[in-house]
């Protein structure tokens, strides 16, 4: 790499691969947790150094309860990253969250279980203060980028974590709503908080692709309602990438 690359994009549904990336390097990287999801993708991105992890693999093989998160986080931070932009698509709760609006949530609420959630073994426990689950600094960065590319974004919000790879019940989110929830996901936890065990700044851009269950039009097609806004929001996305970078 010309410079310390410090900075790296996680992608996750729709953004399996960074389009305008100029390639260096493909890493394979062997962590203490097996391997991650993809060979770590070295390159430069409007001028500047940055690593690309695709979240499910390069393929999309893995669902977010089987996603190898500890490794993941590991090998960035084994190779000197020190910020993580997590991209995630995300189900709609708050109003202002329809098919391809972003928002950068500010908290988390974790209803997963049975993942492997901490890099605490024995002879080694570590209290994360996870107060606040994502990185002030770098979620201003990613607001003040939206503003300039002029990407509308939802500055605040709480994701609801849950454990997928089905999608909830009109009642499961009738009930996150009513606990306060803006957006509903499957992959924020454990990955924030295995950020913040090894110290590297954590922030998320999600883009919603559908509105959650039982809030979107009678009879509609949730599976197409996604594709279609994937493409829409990860335009956005990349925009907002291509500011903050």
């Amino acid at each position: 790499m010309p410079t310390e690359v410090t900075t790296a994009v996680i992608g996750g549904t729709g953004l399996t691969q960074l389009e305008g990336l100029t390639l260096v390097e493909d890493r394979t990287v062997e962590t203490p947790y097996g391997p991650p999801s993809s060979p770590l993708h070295l390159g430069l991105y409007v001028g500047r150094p940055v690593v690309f992890l695709a979240r499910h693999g390069q393929d999309h093989r893995y669902p977010p309860h089987l996603v190898n998160y500890r490794a993941n986080i590991w090998a960035l931070h084994q190779l000197g990253i020190r910020r993580v932009i997590a991209v995630a698509a995300v189900g709609g709760i708050h109003a202002e969250l329809g098919p391809a609006a972003l928002a950068v949530p500010d908290q988390i609420i974790d209803y997963t279980w049975g993942r492997a959630h901490t890099f605490s073994e024995e002879g080694r426990v570590l209290h994360a203060d996870c107060t606040e689950p994502y990185d002030g600094a770098l979620r201003d960065a990613l607001i003040a980028a939206a503003a300039r590319a002029q990407v509308a974004v939802m500055p605040n919000g709480i994701y609801a974590v849950m454990q997928g790879p089905r999608l909830e019940t009109a009642a499961e989110i009738r009930k996150l709503r009513a606990e306060g929830c803006t957006m509903v996901g499957m992959t924020a936890m454990p990955e924030a908080a295995l950020a913040r065990e090894l110290g590297l700044a954590y922030a998320t851009l999600a883009v919603s692709v559908n509105w959650a269950a039982g809030l979107g039009p009678a009879g509609s097609d949730i599976h197409g309602d996604i594709a279609a806004s994937l493409s829409a929001g990860m335009d956005k996305v990349r925009a907002v990438l291509r500011e903050v970078l």
